[in-house]
């Protein structure tokens, strides 16, 4: 597992070239004293949170479509049938604390987030940008004729990440995200309510508009018969002056974070792939 994680990794930066973006003034944030880089443009690598957070006062609006799987076919239209939609609203408080709220229809969820800055990356100083996360998902798809033992608590699972990011160049950002995760409801007995994922992500861009992404979380303490996988995404974003347009296939038909990290279910071997997008809209 951990040679297959570290390939997918180191494998990012070769799988394309790149070019000078077209909305270069915000890879750069005017602090008082000196510089600081942006290392992503878009609140989300395709599934991770990126280190990017909203400046103060701005309200992000981010509409995300996700099909079903694509291996049946013409069956359910490759997916469109099971698509699910997650509506979002994220707003800056300050240039360094974001707060998010969404809906989605994968398990009928909603989740209230928090994302702040730790460390910011520095042109001449510290490397690294350093952001958390935090979020509460409640699941409102369980019910009590099918578990009449259920209360509003096992509703609820918790996200709690560490994001670290750097942007290596112009064209190239990486991120790695330590996570635990607490789903107080689990179906599977043999799986620890409290999980663990290490998360990799990345940015290249290759041409003034477009930059190719991809991430990956590795769950390190699934149970050993979980009938669930591991997310990997790749995608494409499309930098279009008042928004950001991003298109991905991945094998996570869920959006929210505890979603797709504990309950991923298909498999990219057994081409249970889904297509989606992102867009997202500042006022």
């Amino acid at each position: 597992m951990i040679k297959k994680i570290t390939f997918l990794f180191c494998l990012l930066p070769f799988l394309m070239v790149a070019q000078d973006d077209l909305l270069k003034e915000i890879d750069t944030l005017t602090d008082t004293n000196e510089s600081e880089v942006a290392a992503f443009k878009s609140l989300k690598i395709v599934n991770l949170e990126s280190t990017k957070l909203a400046s103060k006062g701005d309200l992000y609006l981010v509409i995300a479509h996700r099909f079903g799987y694509l291996d049946k076919g013409f069956e359910d239209f490759f997916g469109l049938d099971e698509a699910n939609t997650r509506i979002q609203f994220v707003y800056g408080l300050t240039n360094g604390v974001t707060i998010h709220a969404s809906r989605s229809g994968f398990q009928k969820t909603y989740e209230f987030a928090t994302k702040y800055r730790l460390f910011g990356q520095k042109k001449q100083g510290f490397p690294f940008e350093i952001v958390g996360f935090n979020s509460v998902a409640i699941n409102t798809e369980l019910e009590k004729t099918v578990l009449p033992k259920l209360e509003f608590s096992d509703r609820l699972a918790y996200v709690n990440q560490i994001l670290i990011s750097r942007k290596f160049n112009d064209n190239l950002s990486l991120e790695i995200a330590p996570t635990h995760f607490h789903q107080n409801y689990v179906a599977n007995n043999s799986q620890d309510n409290s999980q663990f994922a290490l998360g990799f992500g990345g940015r290249y861009k290759f041409t003034k508009r477009w930059s190719f992404n991809m991430d990956y979380a590795a769950h390190l303490n699934r149970a050993s018969n979980s009938v669930f996988k591991n997310p990997l995404s790749i995608g494409f974003d499309l930098e279009t002056g008042g928004h950001v347009f991003q298109m991905h296939f991945t094998n996570s038909q869920a959006m929210h974070e505890s979603g797709y990290l504990g309950n991923t279910s298909g498999s990219w071997t057994d081409g249970k792939i889904a297509f989606g997008f992102n867009l997202i809209r500042v006022f």
